[in-house]
Formats: structure tokens, sequence, C-alpha cells
């Protein structure tokens, strides 16, 4: 999600299982499949088979690390998102195949010409505390998010396609205008051109419906004890301790199965954990994949396997700073890194080298497109061709800056990204961290000279990595990359009515990209592993972070 702004934790390479939003080489993964094509299996279970018989309730149990904001309006981050989206929803959500389903909305109509949409709210859409959800529910929510005294970083993305809400974020209005509650439980929303996308862009957080009342009863702290209308209620919040969530019963969707869902705020190594039966899911080391991939371990049947996230671990390059300002320079540094061996010999082969911007198997994907190989000598070459030169002594320092605590040891894969900078151009990096929900407001301000981050997909289309990353007005757009060319194709692309024209655009806008540079592309993950126990079923493997915590359910044995 834009959600998707993900720090590398290199022992949590899988996102979703121990600390959603931490994976060390990056937030991603990507799926060998075919171009231009959503991936075939959308989502696998961790149903284990044998008997039991299931609880009615039950406690499920997991480590995670305190979320930067449980605010809807204000999240940019995985494990923000993880879990606001089983407290809070919006009219429309993704299920687990990766389609755009109904939630508070139970239908809606689009106009002929693909600007007016008209949502019906769900009669049993409700709050947690039982108050009906209605449209000026809706409404307020919108007007909120839009005020530009929430400041809310990625607004404009992902709802400055409706009509009027430019005009607010500026302060030229006090409303949106294309916004109209027509009854009760009816809401028109119009949007200033058709764009396939739009409804998926509805289901990011936010565009999430909140309670006016528990907002404006305690507006800096409503958020922890939120009455949200989604399948779980947060009904204990201990920062650094711990956070509860609690079954809905009244969840319009159908109440989850499981009665509660521990998070351990606290820390702890998560494989100690789960070996001493304190919690109930755990991620996978590099450490700790040969032993249990070998069938004679007592933990290989717990051992489950899911296909990649849509997602990619990414240098930034602040293409306004000196002397990132050059783009042979940005060129040199991508073609000076050997992502193969780093990927191999540091990372185990647990990720894939990223060779452009989209994940493969994700839709708009596409092997023609090429980024950059290892090619030191050539290089060296594009640096002493730039305005630079190769006179090293006088280069403008480079910092790179990463999420992570003070005075942490730098990731491996980045100390040797480092090491072939200083090798193969003679460039060296100063390294610097910062607490991750600082990074997140740096970057949002676009504070870094360069920074390691990732992003995963909201919703599975490309418009969600290439005109929210790269397109020169977008609040995601980090690296002040601007060019005009991109720009006029992702507007292009926007109101395309043919997918595979629309693609091909995509195409030649993430190519365009790649030549610019603005980023080096590290890693997208490969095949993801965690531990399940065998009680725990259906715990769903998504490559996007979806509400799924309500299908768990737990066995007697």
């Amino acid at each position: 999600m834009g959600w998707k702004l993900l720090p590398l934790i290199l022992g949590l390479l899988f996102l979703a299982a121990a600390c959603s939003g931490s994976s060390g080489g990056g937030n991603g993964s990507a799926t060998e499949s075919p171009e231009a094509t959503a991936p075939a299996v959308a989502a696998s279970s961790s149903e284990s088979t044998g008997g039991g018989e299931p609880l009615e309730g039950g406690r499920f149990v997991r480590l995670f690390v305190d979320p930067p904001t449980l605010d809807p309006h204000l999240t940019t981050d995985a494990t923000s998102a993880t879990i606001i989206v089983e407290v809070f929803g919006g009219l429309v959500t993704i299920d687990a195949n990766l389609d755009v389903v109904p939630d508070l909305a139970e239908g809606w109509d689009i106009s002929a010409d693909g600007r007016v949409y008209t949502f019906r709210i769900r009669p049993d859409a409700t709050f947690h505390d039982g108050k009906p959800v209605t449209a000026e529910d809706v409404r307020w929510s919108l007007e909120r998010v839009t005020n530009p005294l929430t400041e809310a970083p990625n607004v404009d993305s992902y709802l400055g396609d409706i009509v009027g809400v430019d005009e607010k974020l500026a302060g030229d209005a006090l409303t949106i205008s294309g916004v109209r509650v027509i009854n009760e439980r009816t809401i028109e929303i119009t949007i200033d051109q058709p764009k396939s996308y739009f409804l998926a862009k509805l289901t990011y957080p936010t565009a999430f419906v909140l309670d006016r009342e528990n907002v404006e009863a305690n507006p800096k702290n409503w958020f922890r004890k939120p009455n949200g209308t989604g399948p779980f209620r947060m009904t204990e919040y201990k920062v650094g301790e711990t956070l509860i969530l609690s079954r809905n019963e009244g969840y319009h969707l159908g109440p989850p199965k499981l009665a509660e869902v521990e998070m351990i705020l606290s820390g702890g190594t998560s494989m100690l954990m789960y070996e001493n039966d304190e919690i109930d899911i755990a991620g996978v080391s590099l450490a700790d994949l040969d032993r249990l991939l070998d069938p004679s371990n007592r933990l290989n049947a717990e051992l489950k396997r899911a296909a990649p996230s849509f997602s990619i671990q990414y240098i930034g390059l602040n293409v306004n700073e000196p002397p990132l300002d050059d783009r042979k320079v940005r060129q040199a540094l991508n073609l000076a890194i050997d992502k193969k061996e780093i990927a191999t010999i540091v990372l185990g082969d647990q990720v894939v080298p990223a060779t452009g911007i989209l994940p493969p198997g994700f839709p708009g994907f596409s092997k023609s497109v090429s980024g950059y190989g290892f090619d030191p000598e050539r290089a060296r070459q594009l640096l002493r061709e730039s305005k630079y030169g190769d006179d090293l002594e006088n280069l403008p320092p480079i910092t790179i800056t990463t999420p992570g605590s003070f005075g942490a040891n730098v990731s491996l894969d980045m100390e040797v990204v480092l090491a072939m900078w200083e090798k193969n151009l003679g460039i060296k990096t100063e390294f610097q961290q910062t607490e991750f929900a600082t990074f997140l407001k740096d970057l949002n301000k676009r504070r870094f000279q360069m920074f390691d981050i990732g992003w995963i997909a909201d919703y599975p289309d490309p418009e969600n990595f290439l005109d929210i990353l790269f397109y020169s007005d977008s609040s995601n757009n980090h690296t002040n990359y601007s060019n005009p060319d991109v720009d006029a194709l992702l507007e292009k692309a926007r109101v395309e009515t043919d997918e595979t024209l629309r693609f091909r655009i995509y195409n030649q806008v993430e190519q365009m990209i790649l030549d610019d540079a603005p980023w080096i592309p590290l890693w997208y993950s490969g095949e993801r592993y965690l531990l399940v126990k065998p009680y725990v079923h259906d715990y769903l493997q998504t490559p996007l972070i979806i509400p799924k915590l309500r299908h768990v359910y737990l066995t007697k044995d």
C-alpha cells in the first residue's frame, strides 16, 4: 500500500509472518509468471492436513512491532496497514483472489461516461459500537482526509482523481465538490476522467470510513480506542508491550472465527519463541532455512511456502542533490553493484535481483523492460563522462539513510553495496539510520539525499508503482524525479480503456524511468517461508496486504 514503505530486516524476510513491513533486502517479492498477467493463484493457505476439531474462538499469537500510526488517513507503511485493515474498512476491499469486492458498500453503479460512481451502503454495516454506517460518515471521512490540517501524506495520490479534491487540498474550497450524499445509504463520487483503477484506489486506508464522534472526542489520540468497522476491535494497546484484537461479532461480512489476536510488541527471537510455543507463527531467517528444509527436522512439516509478494526493495536517489543531479552518476551507481553476487552469497538466494520496477508476475510486467547489469568498466566510464568527471576528491559527499534504531549496524547487503561503490567507483558513502516513524516523515518531506526502502503494491495495477511513485506532482515521488515525457505518457495511460495498450504505455514509461535512473532497484524477494503451528488453519499468504485474519481458525490438535 503505498502502504508500503518497508524497511529491511534480514531476519524477517517473510513480510507477513513476523513483522509485516520489514524485509531485509526489501519489501518485497515477485513471482515468475507470464508477462502482463496477474498470478494464477493469488493466495495460498497455510492450512495443515490432518484432523482436529475446529475451535469456536481461540487466541492467535504472533510477534510484531509497534506501528508508526493507527490512523488510516495517515498511514504510509506496511506495518501500520497490517493492523489497520483488520480494524477499519472502506466502501470496497480486495479479497484473497485480488479482486475488488464490496465492503461497506453492497454495490455500486458507474455512469456511462465512467466518471460518476454511486455507492449503496449495506444496511447491516455498523461501527464497532453498533451504530449504523451512513453516507454522511463516508462523506465526512473523505472531507477529513482531504483537510490540509489533517496532513494525510498520500491523499493526493489516492483520492486526487475525485473532482474537487485538489481544490480542497490547496485551500481553495471548504468541501469536495465531487462528493454528494444522495440519501442515508447512498453516496455519489465523481472523478475527473474515466479511470479503470479508481475503485481499487478506494481500498487504500486513505479512503477508509471513520466515526466522526470517535475522532472529535479525542482528536490527538482517538485511534488508541478506535470505533472502526472492520472484522476486529482493538481492545488493548500498550506501546512496546502488546496489542490485542478482539472479534467483532457484528461484522457485516461475517464475524471472525478467532476470538482474539495477540501481537507481542516487546521483542524477542521469533524462532526461539516459536519453538517454546510462545507464538503460533514465525518468519524464517536465512540462518534457519537449511535445517528446516531437512525432512528429518521435527519442524519441517510446519514449514510453509508462499509465492513472493508484489514488492521491490530499492535505493532512492534524490535527483536534486549533487552529485545525484547528474544522470550519468546515477547510472554509474546502478552499474557498479553486482546484485546477483549479493543475492546468492549474502542473501542466500532468498531474494531475486531486480531488473526493473514492476515485480515479475505483476500486471503489466514485461521481460522486454531492461534495467542495469553489473558492468564496473562502463560505470567508471559514465562517472568520468559526468559533469563531476573523475575528480573524486571534489565529488560532493553522499549519505544514504535507512530506517532503523540509532547506532545499529548496517545491514549486510547494504554494507556490500557500499563496498562495491568504493571498490568499483572509488566513491565512499556515509551511512545513517533514523527511527522508522521519523524516517517516514522525513521521506515524505524529501529530506534525504539517498535512501534505502521498499514498496509493496496496494492494488494490482501498474499505476500503483509507476504513476504513484514517479509522476512529477505525486506526493510519493520521494526522489524529486521529473520527466515531462514520462508525465505525458502516465496521463495518457490513466484514461486508456484498452488494457493491452495501457500496459504497453506503462512498459515504455518503465524503461524511460530506468534509463533516467532515479532508483537503484535491488531485490524482488523470492518464495517466502514461515512456520505455522499445525493447529492454525487458513492463514492466507497473499502478495498484497489485505484483511485476512477473520479467515483464520484454530483446532484442538
